[in-house]
């Protein structure tokens, strides 16, 4: 179980992705500077204990109105070797000293613990309490489900609105597909019918304290 220390983190997690969002394509605020507030989210616990899994929620006020982005995140007591381009920037926390903040769909533990929780084998957990799950964290699938034993991130890519991430089979040859995780946050129902056997939704809430829901990621139907 993750233990959640109050204390603080400088810079803090806001003011890093503040410098951090402008630059990713899916990015809607314009040139100015991001107007970030916390809006929700939830975490995931490394098996391990070591690294920090954290499904961070967060609206921008800055633009032409407010959007809401999800920003998973991880926190490492060391670099992770081969995900220089999923690095977000380092913090010094007070309880555990430095931290590198990692894009966690670029993070193997975040992408694994992830699938773990479409396929049932984890709970998502409240954002700031320590051993409390989440009950606005809904997963649902469809025909077979999400298949055990699936790892990744294989390739990472951007797009408009999500960040495509490739999985496959632990340590053996065999299908891959795509994990998509949602970055631009809507309100409203998920799909069905389209053959993805999984999905996770989850709420967060809207500037004016309103309660929403929504997609928060997605595994797409294997090919063969």
């Amino acid at each position: 179980m993750a233990v959640i220390h109050r204390t603080t983190m400088s810079p803090g997690k806001l003011e890093l992705l503040a410098g951090w969002l402008p630059r990713r394509p899916w990015y809607r605020g314009g040139t100015g500077t991001p107007q970030l507030a916390k809006a929700g989210g939830f975490r995931l616990d490394d098996p391990e204990g070591e690294v920090g899994i954290e499904f961070m929620v967060v609206t921008d006020a800055a633009g032409n109105g407010p959007v809401t982005y999800l920003v998973p995140l991880t926190y490492r007591g060391a670099p992770l070797k081969g995900a220089g381009d999923g690095l977000i920037g380092t913090s010094e926390h007070g309880v555990l000293g430095r931290r590198w903040i990692y894009d966690g769909t670029h993070d193997v533990v975040l992408v694994e613990q992830l699938l773990a929780l479409l396929a049932g084998r984890t709970t998502a957990q409240d954002q700031n309490e320590s051993g409390v799950p989440n009950p606005t964290v809904e997963v649902r699938t469809e025909g077979a489900g999400v298949p055990q034993g699936l790892t990744g991130p294989g390739t990472v890519t951007d797009t408009a609105d999500a960040s495509l991430v490739t999985v496959g089979p632990m340590g053996q040859e065999g299908p891959v597909t795509t994990l998509t995780v949602s970055r631009v946050l809507h309100d409203g129902p998920a799909p069905a019918g389209d053959g993805a056997p999984g999905r996770i939704l989850a709420g967060w809430s809207a500037p004016d304290g309103a309660r929403q829901h929504g997609l928060f990621a997605h595994l797409a139907a294997f090919a063969g």
